[in-house]
């Protein structure tokens, strides 16, 4: 199998789908009955968590196998050139909205970690899934120590860069509301065979994998993208195409889990609910955005960032079989995901980061 690199969003989930049939209820085995995969379930299984194979999703060990297939750090790539960038060529204006990506995009993958790895990760009980979300946790480190690798070379405060998210209110009012959307679940107490706790746990799920990775993120990177585009930064916008890769299979595997659950548990989900986060997180976007972008620079400004966020939820919303949140909203940054193709941009076996024997497997169609 080969896997699409681009928004999957725009084709189907780039994963096969010959799935074994369910069973109606889990089988609870006592530990010395046999068991068989068909036992396995995404969440509340009363399988064996130690019997990886045969597969039963074979598709979320394909995310695993693939998500290795994109192996880098960022020592791997030249910021030389970045650091004369920020102090020689940079406007006031172009500073500002580096300084505070940066600083959002740190605090959040930080989030991200805590959350796959304390909250999500334990309540699969699939072995397939988890070993996927192993990896998700490693990548997820990994990225913030390329923010952290980005802060102290240009040469960064890093304490005021770290604590921005607690004194600038739009970059507070982001992070809070994903704690509230992510740190309900983290309760030891939560029963996924209670119904509520299942749908609550979904509903948290659904915000971190469609809102969270597959909007926040995946918009989160275009004013960096939108410099390079121009010729500056173009160290710190490489790695955050490789973050984007990375972020691609997080989103596509979280909207997969989450449908594969509603279908599994048979679960209806609360549609005002669902228009709630929507709305809340179009209401932090956008005060972001205005906050990032007080005034535009050359190629980008806070509207076109606040509609391509719309664009994107309409995907995500199409993805998980929901409501369209925002009809009408059209695509605002017509390369965002031809950016997330290093290949459009340079020769990516032309790097060092190619010398790693996985990436001869790589496919960028």
């Amino acid at each position: 199998m080969e896997l699409n690199w681009n928004d999957p969003l725009n084709h189907a989930l780039p994963l096969n789908d010959n799935i074994v049939k369910r069973s109606n209820e889990p089988n609870k085995k006592s530990s010395n009955q046999a068991i068989t995969y068909l036992d396995k379930r995404i969440v509340n299984g009363q399988a064996d968590i130690n019997q990886l194979a045969p597969f039963k999703y074979p598709w979320a060990w394909e995310f695993f196998l693939n998500a290795n297939k994109n192996h880098w750090t960022p020592l791997d790539v030249n910021m030389t050139q970045d650091v004369h960038d920020y102090h020689h060529k940079l406007t006031l204006e172009e500073r500002h909205i580096y300084d505070n990506v940066l600083s959002y995009l740190t605090t959040s993958d930080i989030l991200a970690m805590r959350n796959i790895g304390l909250a999500v990760m334990e309540k699969m009980t699939a072995p397939e899934l988890q070993i996927y979300q192993a990896r998700q946790v490693y990548e997820e480190s990994l990225h913030t120590w390329t923010y952290q690798h980005c802060i102290e070379t240009i040469g960064l405060d890093q304490q005021e860069i770290y604590n921005r998210y607690r004194v600038i209110p739009e970059l507070n009012f982001k992070i809070e509301l994903a704690n509230k959307r992510l740190n309900s679940v983290m309760d030891s107490s939560l029963d996924l065979s209670n119904r509520d706790d299942l749908h609550q746990f979904v509903l948290s799920y659904i915000f971190f994998a469609a809102v969270f990775e597959g909007c926040w993120f995946y918009n989160g990177f275009s004013p960096i993208f939108s410099l390079q585009r121009r010729g500056l930064m173009k160290g710190t916008a490489e790695q955050l195409q490789y973050i984007m890769r990375d972020e691609v299979l997080h989103c596509a595997f979280g909207i997969r889990v989450v449908n594969e659950i509603v279908k599994e548990e048979n679960l209806v989900l609360d549609k005002k609910e669902i228009a709630r986060m929507w709305e809340e997180a179009d209401a932090a976007e956008e005060g972001y955005a205005n906050f990032l972008l007080p005034q535009q620079i050359l190629g980008y400004s806070s509207e076109l960032h606040s509609a391509q966020f719309r664009f994107l939820a309409n995907r995500r919303a199409k993805q998980l079989k929901l409501e369209t949140p925002f009809p009408g909203a059209e695509v605002a940054l017509t390369w965002l995901d031809e950016q997330a193709n290093l290949r459009k941009e340079k020769n990516f076996f032309e790097t060092r980061v190619t010398e790693y024997q996985t990436g001869a497997a790589l496919n960028w169609e």
